[in-house]
């Protein structure tokens, strides 16, 4: 009976968008408690000091819920239909990551988790807590464990049938279900992905220094980039895709389903000059339902004044020169280090 009622989840998770599931034991990830308590240990965490707090749960799934039987883990393909790569190489334009090209995943992948959640409830009772990347759940090393791919070089998870570019969400239940094979890793001799970081932000294959990840450095970081890694962001302006879009998995990337990750045209490739002359409303008006919204205007300046910076345009000058006296200190900063590095190129 438990081989039926995994087979009817299977079927309704896939009706409702998810490409793939899978399901492991809450405890089937013992040795991340030990990686987490290194990461957080050698700092490469950076500012992130939540991945610190609750570390009890972060590293033990089967403690943050102690009634959960089984995880089921789902993946959402979001894949791109252009060429993230392309932009990178037009200097007076931003890179965006893909993922934040349009509506907030965390809003789409969660409602579809709570149908799926609530029709399994009505469907064969239990109980039922849902995650989408806001909670203390790893959620690359469950998926791993339930077969769904495996974390390659550069630590996020691959797929054979999916590729990179997937969301993850969990959900968690007291049902007690057929488990899944962890997957092999299949990554080989390659490092495509390690060789394509502009950060340098691997330390070793398997290993990653947030502190180095342009991703972190755009997003998470909050103050000034330390100055020898500001001309190494290039034109990111929020995350990076340079690790993902190299991995030649991606020859099997499935087309994404849900049309609200389609990407937005203006957020392909935005000039620079146009994204300077946001003031706090405009800038939450033009990306409200989106993920650049949470960093706030005063970050999103900062990262664009680096672009500025590494543009080598002399035409974005008087775009950071009107920044140069903003009264946020960090932004003042970021624009007057673009104006030194566009006046020296004169």
């Amino acid at each position: 009976m438990t081989a039926e009622i995994r087979q009817a989840i299977i079927d309704t998770a896939q009706n409702e968008g998810f490409a793939q599931l899978g399901f492991c034991r809450p405890d089937s990830v013992p040795e991340i408690a030990n990686r987490l308590e290194s990461f957080v240990a050698q700092g490469r965490h950076g500012d992130m000091g939540w991945m610190g707090d609750r570390m009890n749960w972060r590293g033990n799934p089967a403690a943050l819920w102690p009634e959960s039987r089984t995880v089921i883990m789902l993946a959402e393909p979001y894949t791109p239909a252009h060429d993230p790569m392309q932009v990178v190489g037009m200097p007076d334009r931003a890179a965006i990551s893909v993922y934040a090209q349009n509506r907030d995943y965390h809003d789409i992948v969660k409602k579809r988790l709570k149908r799926v959640g609530r029709w399994m409830i009505d469907s064969f009772g239990g109980e039922i807590k849902v995650f989408v990347d806001t909670a203390p759940v790893m959620e690359k090393p469950l998926a791993a464990a339930a077969g769904l791919g495996w974390q390659g070089k550069h630590t996020n998870l691959l797929s054979r049938e999916l590729g990179s570019w997937f969301f993850l969400g969990a959900i968690f239940t007291t049902l007690e279900l057929p488990t899944d094979r962890p997957a092999d890793e299949n990554c080989g001799s390659c490092t495509a992905c390690l060789d394509a970081c502009p950060t340098d932000a691997f330390p070793a294959p398997f290993q990653l220094d947030a502190r180095r990840c342009i991703s972190y450095l755009t997003i998470e970081h909050k103050g000034p980039v330390d100055e020898p890694l500001r001309s190494q962001l290039g034109n990111h302006i929020y995350g990076c895709d340079d690790c993902l879009a190299a991995c030649p998995w991606n020859k099997f990337a499935v087309e994404a389903s849900e049309m609200r990750y389609a990407a937005r045209a203006d957020l392909v490739a935005p000039r620079l000059a146009e994204l300077t002359g946001f003031d706090d409303a405009g800038f939450r008006a033009h990306f409200s339902g989106n993920p650049i919204k949470r960093i706030g205007l005063s970050r999103f300046l900062r990262n664009v004044l680096y672009a500025i910076g590494n543009s080598d345009d002399p035409a974005l000058l008087p775009h950071a020169q009107a920044h140069t006296e903003n009264d946020d200190a960090v932004v003042s900063d970021a624009a007057r280090w673009a104006v030194g590095k566009l006046s020296s190129r004169d």
